[in-house]
């Protein structure tokens, strides 16, 4: 049992250093702050600002009670390990210490400008037509399963199916805690390599997929990019529906036109108009804020590798069920011969890799 006396150690060690960073006092006087707020009276005048002040309040509370309770059980595991019979149950507590600071630990890596903010994700087939649109809709699925079992809600804002099977594109909004923080490192191309399930002679087929991953802005959130009237053209239209007695007969759809850029973006999951204009909107905010980082490419490093523009040419892993089943990362090197899992969801591995790395990048050139 000497080993869980190390480990003990060790882990109040790591602890120890993390607490004075998590700076508590500060946190608590922010809580304070948060939870007045919560008892204006006027707080549902605008009701999307409470509920993203409510859920800023609630996360913040449950950030601090757990790295309190955690505090407490290292001092209680500590005073147990000093004893000379150790139990099996107190490596078990040991092991669920552990995995408690690792969570709170990955979460601290999450204080990017834009790291709490909701994701904007959009996923394009690449060429190669059916099979690279059955793939698109292979990963929808795949992040449809890993956001479902964080208990993350994901809206689907626009859609384009493919003529014979899949998607040609699909934007979906993920609201939830540090959403776009933990999926930014998603953004980029990811390649599939199979047996192909629509040809005949199953013959072995590559597919492209490329993913976009956005913070969703609210108009107060980039006080630098002004959106006026008279640059958007807004044209509406009747969402695509599957027919039957719930066919759309109102043009609730949105196509936002931006006449200085010509970015386009269009909503219609909704079924008012007014919540897909604003989708819409906000969609449009996130794209000018890429538009402006790619104009002005010599400020990545201030931002300190928060922003990686996703493109072609950026393929971030690699999925290959035929001959073999692999899935590799090939920026970290992390992989898995249980693909099936991953296509699941469980890409909770790829993506807290990624997460360090990025963190240690920040820390190399800081």
């Amino acid at each position: 049992m000497q080993d869980v006396k190390e480990k003990i150690r060790d882990l109040a060690k790591k602890f120890e250093v993390y607490f004075v960073n998590f700076k508590l006092e500060e946190k608590e006087i922010k809580l304070r702050e948060l939870e007045a707020k919560t008892s204006d009276p006027s707080l549902w005048d605008d009701q999307n600002n409470a509920k993203k002040l409510l859920q800023e309040f609630s996360d913040l509370k449950s950030e601090i009670e757990e790295v309190k309770k955690l505090q407490e059980d290292i001092k209680t595991l500590e005073e147990l390990g000093s004893q000379e019979d150790l139990t099996d149950e107190l490596a078990k507590e040991v092991a669920k210490a552990e995995k408690s600071f690792e969570k709170l630990n990955l979460e601290s890596f999450l204080s990017g400008d834009y790291d709490a903010k909701d994701a904007i994700v959009a996923i394009h087939a690449g060429q190669g037509g059916t099979e690279a649109m059955d793939w698109a809709s292979m990963l929808f699925r795949m992040y449809s399963r890993f956001c479902e079992r964080r208990d993350w809600t994901l809206s689907v804002l626009d859609s384009t199916a493919g003529e014979e099977a899949g998607i040609k594109s699909i934007t979906f909004k993920v609201e939830g805690k540090h959403t776009y923080g933990y999926l930014k490192g998603e953004a980029g191309t990811h390649r599939l390599v199979r047996q192909s399930p629509f040809n005949a002679d199953k013959l072995r087929q590559t597919s492209f997929a490329l993913v976009e991953v956005l913070p969703e802005f609210e108009d107060v959130d980039l006080p630098d990019i002004k959106i006026e009237d008279e640059d958007l053209d807004w044209q509406f239209f009747r969402s695509s529906s599957q027919g039957g007695q719930n066919v759309q007969k109102v043009s609730t759809a949105v196509r936002l036109i931006h006449k200085p850029t010509g970015i386009t973006v269009t909503a219609q999951s909704e079924r008012f108009q007014e919540q897909n204009r604003k989708n819409a909107l906000n969609l449009l905010r996130s794209k000018l804020w890429l538009a402006s980082k790619e104009r002005a490419k010599e400020t990545k490093k201030e931002i300190k590798g928060e922003y990686r523009p996703a493109s072609w040419g950026t393929q971030i892993r690699s999925y290959v069920l035929h001959p073999y089943k692999m899935v590799k990362d090939l920026r970290t090197q992390v992989e898995t011969a249980n693909t099936e899992a991953v296509l699941d969801g469980e890409i909770d591995e790829f993506v807290e890799s990624e997460l360090k790395s990025q963190n240690l990048n920040v820390k190399a050139t800081s």
